[in-house]
């Protein structure tokens, strides 16, 4: 999958499907090389590579579905946002969170892009980490 050639919002309903396939190889090939993933209240992660690796780490620890899916692009397609739910199921503790003892959870979430090339530049993840914890406490 590539996402040269899509639309913007052809490219986030792919990222977004192939997310919740569990297609993290998918996913991969619709950013670019180089692409910059803020983490949600952490930091700046940078690659395809690291990308890659980070999906593999949550993918330990929760099982999440994107629901709800809304997508707005900019006029010139060169940014775009995500809003939606993610329901999910906490499996393994994540060092430093409360404890995984299966618990689901339903969280709203947003993020923002930036396209160049036909593939994702940049992604900036934002959920509200304290209702997370509220609901799995």
């Amino acid at each position: 999958m590539s996402g040269e050639g899509m639309g913007a919002e052809a490219l986030l309903r792919a990222y977004y499907a192939a997310f919740n396939a569990g297609d993290w190889d998918g996913m991969a090939a619709l950013l670019s090389e180089d692409v910059a993933h803020d983490v949600n209240q952490g930091a700046r992660e940078g690659g395809r590579a690291a990308f890659r690796a980070f999906l593999d780490r949550m993918a330990r620890h929760y099982r999440e579905q994107v629901e709800a899916l809304v997508v707005m692009v900019s006029a010139d397609g060169r940014r775009a946002a995500a809003e939606f739910v993610v329901s999910g199921e906490y499996l393994v503790t994540d060092p430093g969170l409360p404890p995984a003892r299966g618990q689901s959870y339903r969280l709203p979430a947003g993020a923002f892009f930036a396209i160049e090339g036909g593939r994702i530049a940049r992604v900036t993840n934002f959920y509200n980490l304290r209702a997370w914890i509220a609901q799995v406490e």
